[in-house]
């Protein structure tokens, strides 16, 4: 079913670190994927496939921490639509911005991230073994 969260993104200043955490505090398994977007990017598994719940990755801050007074700073929700461009008409059409462009995941995805009005960033995912190829 589309239009549901299928994916988070978790921002570190220092993934190994970070990773650590997650690690010993919940059990999570990671998986290198920067090949996919030629940058750092690992792969959360947050438990057994078939079991509630999504899976997600980690990746480099962009820029410096919000300061603690600002609370939420920086998960970020996926999710997959069966046609990218069509949503993201739907996106822009209701007052969202583009954030990052729609790039191919090379053999797996279209992805692209978004601002809504409140200026949360969101995430869209098609699946496409073809993107990029």
């Amino acid at each position: 079913m589309a239009n549901r969260p299928v994916h988070f993104e978790l921002q570190a200043a220092d993934l190994e670190r970070a990773m650590k955490f997650y690690s010993e505090v919940f059990d999570w398994k990671f998986e290198d994927y920067s090949e996919y977007v030629n940058s750092p990017y690992f792969g959360i598994i947050t438990g057994e496939e078939g079991t509630p719940g999504i899976n997600g990755a980690i990746q480099p801050r962009p820029a410096e921490r919000p300061s603690l007074e600002m609370g939420t700073n920086s998960a970020v929700l996926t999710m997959e639509v069966e046609n990218y461009d069509q949503t993201e008409q739907k996106i822009l059409m209701a007052g969202g911005q583009v954030a990052l462009p729609k790039m191919a995941l090379t053999g797996m995805a279209w992805q692209g991230y978004y601002l809504d009005t409140e200026g949360n960033v969101f995430g869209i995912h098609q699946p496409d073994e073809q993107a990029g190829l």
